[in-house]
Parts: structure tokens; sequence; C-alpha cells
């Protein structure tokens, strides 16, 4: 998994948005942890949405997620743990690292029904917190990442090609490592530990056509969401076996999510995609986040777009083409980029489960009618964007649009009620931005931008 981050790395469409760049990031700051507030302090009990798919739909799904690396190799045989996992701690292990882990391991529990629980010593999966540095010297795209058949960051270190490595071997999990940055903000560290933790108990490909999952580098979903643990449920069922062939695991997943989803079989089925993503869309999106500079991040991201324009895409995949183009987009392009990003909310808007990616869209759109004096339509957009921002548990987005929304109430003489939802904003901002200086470049950035109206 390559995690982007799409709202910390700057709030403003070049074209789209009025205001200078945004500062650059501070360090993270590591004691804040011991002041931050845990996922379930801020956000309380996990309220994850149903899946919105139709049965038919999330069978293809789990096919091609769960026969398909992300790079593009076929994986032959269904492979996962057998009988109880267990999970253990290792490393430089954060303040909040085991609440986090808990309360994760209680939400597979109860909403995926998994036999896991945390154990001291060794486990079956070993999660280790490495340093940041450390982790992107061994691997510079990854934020985190999951391998089979090794325990610990220094037998990956000590031979980080073994052919024990690849994912394609394995039919029976026995072991497997999780690595997560030991130095990062808690909403990153949790985002990781819900990825790979998850990728570990099942599918390991990502796809970027499904909205409503963690498994697509989009990297707006940030927790496991209702159709993750519906997959993890299915993948773990005793109907399938290790060692099954796509072809027979296909065999069994209707009768196992009629049992599982009954609501499925009734859900409108969108047009199933049984046709992969082509890899050069994959590369230029990754290229797009993955660039050192806004004009090279909007070539790639145009690229992309032009290649989601002649598949005729009208889903996620066009959706995100059209928000990179539109962040990207230079100040001469303001108006086209505008009017891409609306039509990413709407695209949005309606497909199922991607509530929080309109969100991300109105919080750019929030920017853009904020620096252009239109404070109500601020209010209307941070609205059902708060909702959603809650709800999926990202701090980051819910703090951005908190202090958006509280510019826009003071310049509408609600002078007490912004400063109310400013200091609501705080606990949000240290959880998503991990410094208390990250959190006030974000308030001074949205303040200059209701200067310039």
């Amino acid at each position: 998994m390559i995690r982007f981050a799409l709202v910390c790395a700057g709030l403003l469409m070049a074209g789209c948005a009025m205001g200078p760049p945004a500062p650059s990031e501070p360090s993270i700051d590591l004691s804040l942890q011991t002041r931050a507030l845990s996922s379930a302090a801020l956000f309380g009990a996990s309220r994850a949405f149903a899946p919105q798919r139709s049965n038919a739909q999330i069978a293809q799904d789990i096919l091609e997620l769960g026969f398909r690396l992300e790079s593009g190799r076929e994986i032959a045989r269904f492979s996962r743990f057998e009988g109880a996992v267990t999970l253990s701690l290792h490393g430089q292990v954060p303040p909040l690292g085991i609440v986090e882990t808990d309360r994760l391991i209680t939400r597979l529990q109860r909403e995926a029904g998994l036999d896991i629980r945390r154990v001291e010593g060794q486990g079956k999966i070993a999660v280790e917190f490495v340093p940041r540095a450390d982790l992107r010297r061994a691997v510079p795209n990854a934020a985190c990442f999951v391998l089979p058949n090794i325990t610990s960051w220094d037998e990956f270190r000590a031979n980080p090609r073994a052919p024990a490595l690849d994912w394609t071997r394995v039919v029976r999990r026995d072991r497997a490592l999780v690595i997560v940055p030991a130095d990062s903000t808690v909403q990153d560290m949790r985002d990781c530990l819900h990825e790979e933790i998850a990728q570990s108990l099942g599918p390991l490909n990502d796809l970027f056509r499904i909205g409503e999952t963690v498994w697509n580098d989009d990297n707006f979903q940030t927790v496991l969401t209702g159709f993750d643990m519906l997959v993890l449920r299915v993948w773990n069922d005793p109907a399938l076996q290790p060692g099954m062939t796509r072809e027979q695991v296909a065999d069994r997943l209707p009768a196992l999510l009629a049992r599982h989803n009954p609501s499925g079989a009734a859900s409108t089925p969108p047009a199933l995609d049984p046709v992969p993503t082509p890899m050069a869309w994959t590369r230029a999106i990754e290229a797009a986040l993955g660039a050192t500079s806004r004009r090279a991040s909007f070539r790639e991201a145009q690229r992309a777009l032009a290649i989601a324009l002649e598949q005729r895409w009208q889903d996620e995949r066009l959706a995100f083409s059209l928000f990179l183009s539109a962040r990207f987009a230079p100040p001469e392009d303001g108006a086209q980029a505008l009017e891409a990003m609306i039509l990413a909310a709407r695209i949005y808007g309606v497909r199922p489960g991607t509530d929080v990616h309109r969100a991300h869209v109105h919080l750019h759109l929030s920017a853009q009618a904020l620096a252009s004096g239109q404070h109500d339509l601020v209010l209307r957009l941070t609205d059902t964007a708060m909702t959603a921002a809650r709800q999926t548990e990202n701090g980051a987005l819910l703090a951005s649009l908190m202090l958006l929304r509280a510019q826009s109430l003071e310049r509408l003489g609600q002078r007490t009620t912004a400063d109310t939802l400013r200091r609501d904003s705080v606990p949000f901002a240290l959880y998503g931005f991990g410094s208390q200086q990250a959190a006030d470049n974000r308030r001074a950035e949205i303040e200059a931008l209701a200067r310039r109206n």
C-alpha cells in the first residue's frame, strides 16, 4: 500500500482557489500522542456504514481483490490463516499504539466475526513500529506494508528479496509482518493498522474503482468500512479453504454472500466491471500523487484523466482523475478546474459508499467559496461534509472543515459560535495533523483565504 496525504499536503487547488501555498509540514511531535485523544474518545463507537453494493458486484470485487496483487501479478490460490489468530506489537510502540490496535481488534471480532486477539510475546501477526526514516530508506514509496512468512523488521532487512516474501507463493498463512511508522500522526498510524492488518487477514489487492473500502489507494476511506468487514467475514468463512482456485471460490461466493449479506440481493446492481484497470492509468495516478512539483503532478493527472475518458468510465476512477486534475491545475486553468471539481462531486454523489470522497471535494470547494466571500455556500458544503468526516473518523479532514466553517460564521457576525467551533476542532487537528504547529498552520491558511475577499 502507498498512502498519500490528500488533506494535509495542501488544502487549496492552484487554479480553483486563491492564496499562498500551504506552509511546509513540521515534524510530528510524538509527545502530543500523550495529549491527543484516541479514536474512541474522539469519535465514539464505530458507525461504519453498511455495504451498498449488490452481492453480484461484491462477488466480482472479492475475486479481483483476492486473486491479484497491486502490481498486477495473478494469485493462483486462495490463502488465509486457519484457526484462531494472535497478534503482537513490537518495536517503538507509540503511546496510543496499543489503544488503537485493541479498538481495531474489537471491531474485527464484533463486525467480521473473526477469532483474533492480542497477545504478549509472538503472535501469528507481528505488528512492528519502525521509524519513518528507516522505513523509507528500505521501501521509499511505502507508508506501511504487510509481508508473509516473517515476524520482524530485522528479518526483512536481512533478506528483503527472499522468495518466502512473495505473496503469490502463499497458500496457508502461518505468519505475517505488518510494518507501521512509529513516529507518524495518530491518524496515520491508525490508518496503517486498519489497512495492513485487514490485508493480512483477507485480500491483498487495492482497487481504485471501489469507493467504499480502505483497499483503494485513493486513501479517502481511512478506517475499515462495512464493505471491508463483510469481505473479511466471507474470506474467513469455513466454506472457503486455503488452496482453492479462483473458480472454486467464485462458485461458493453467491451462497456465502446471500447468507452474510441478505440485503445485497435486493440492491440495485451497478454495471459489473470485469476488465482490470489499465496499468497506464494507475501509474499516472501514482506519478501525480508522488511527483515533486505541481506542474509534474498536473501533467500526470491530465494523463490519467485522458485515459479515464477514453475508457468511458463513470465511476470513482473518473471522479478521482477529475479531482486530481483540478487540485493540481495551474492558476490560468481555474475555471476548468472548478468545473472538474464540481463534476467529481456529482459522480461521487451517486456512487455507493463515497460520502467521504465528496466531503474531500467539498473541502476544496469550500475553500474556493470562502476566498470569494460566498459564506452561505461554505456553510452548506461543510455541513454534510463534516458528517461524513466524523463517520469515517478522519480528524484532519474534520478539523479543516470546522475551521473553514468557523471562518464563514465569523464573517457572518456569529463570532461566539465561530470561536466555539475553533476550540472544538483542536483535538481533531492534533489527532490528524500531529503537531500544534501544523494545526496552527492550517488555521492561518484558512484565515488568509478569508482576507483575500
